[in-house]
């Protein structure tokens, strides 16, 4: 139970890495703030969580705005009166094309969930954890961040911004005792990843075989970690057991070479 009495908030709660840390926080003793978009999807993640006797709360969410984000941290507070951990996961794909095809509204779309949300939330979360002079803040990037994935531009530019708010937020932050860290998951097997794959295919005209092969043939352990495995270094990283863990950006991706 390293999380007993502690209030967790992870945004994109609904499937993939984000329901897997929710529920994974829950075990552990931990009240879960849930934020998404879809807010079936964090209800029904809420529910799991009250069945084994965990405290929820879910709150539709689009991190995009930082309305929307501000009274999120306004109803955490509200239900629990403080906040221990912040995991930043909410996230897309973004559109699969080459950049000159890019639209500006999709390319902004992307960078707005995906980089401008994590700040919104990250701002909002220091507040509270500055008043506890403790915290951990654990956003999620990617391997695409510094791997040069054709066909992902706003998505690898959005993730690679994240690496470098991570460590300047993390210099700032911890005078006051506030770790922040930042995952790079590499492809992880899922519906997600599926998705994308399927994308590659249709931009590339390829089978969804050899669109697959385009990202498992770079893992050392020939497979694609789960999300449980990402889960577990999220539980990691925000615990007392990586106490003096601050500033870092670690992979969990099974070993990405490039080709």
């Amino acid at each position: 139970m390293r999380f007993k009495d502690q209030t967790v908030l992870v945004t994109g709660a609904g499937y993939g890495i984000g329901k897997v840390a929710a529920l994974s926080f829950g075990r552990e003793g931990a009240g879960v703030v849930l934020a998404a978009r879809s807010e079936d999807k964090i209800e029904g993640v809420a529910e799991e969580l009250r069945a084994m006797g965990a405290k929820a709360l879910a709150v539709k969410t689009d991190v995009s705005s930082p309305e929307q984000v501000a009274r999120l941290f306004e109803r955490t507070r509200a239900e629990f009166g403080k906040l221990d951990v912040l995991v930043n996961n909410a996230g897309m794909a973004g559109p699969t094309a080459l950049a000159r095809d890019v639209s500006p509204a999709d390319w902004e779309e992307t960078i707005a969930v995906n980089l401008n949300g994590a700040f919104y939330c990250a701002r909002e979360a220091s507040a509270m954890m500055i008043e506890a002079k403790r915290g951990s803040i654990v956003n999620i990037s990617s391997v695409g961040a510094i791997i040069g994935y054709a066909l992902r531009t706003p998505y690898a530019a959005s993730k690679a911004g994240m690496i470098g708010f991570n460590h300047a937020l993390a210099a700032e932050l911890g005078p006051y005792g506030i770790r922040v860290n930042v995952i790079l998951p590499g492809p992880i097997e899922g519906e997600r990843i599926g998705r994308v794959i399927a994308a590659r295919a249709e931009a590339r005209g390829q089978s969804l075989e050899e669109a697959k092969k385009y990202y498992t043939d770079p893992i050392a352990l020939k497979r694609m970690p789960t999300e449980q495995e990402v889960a577990d270094m999220i539980l990691f990283l925000a615990s007392d057991q990586a106490s003096a863990v601050t500033a870092q950006a670690i992979h969990v991706d099974g070993g990405v070479w490039m080709k």
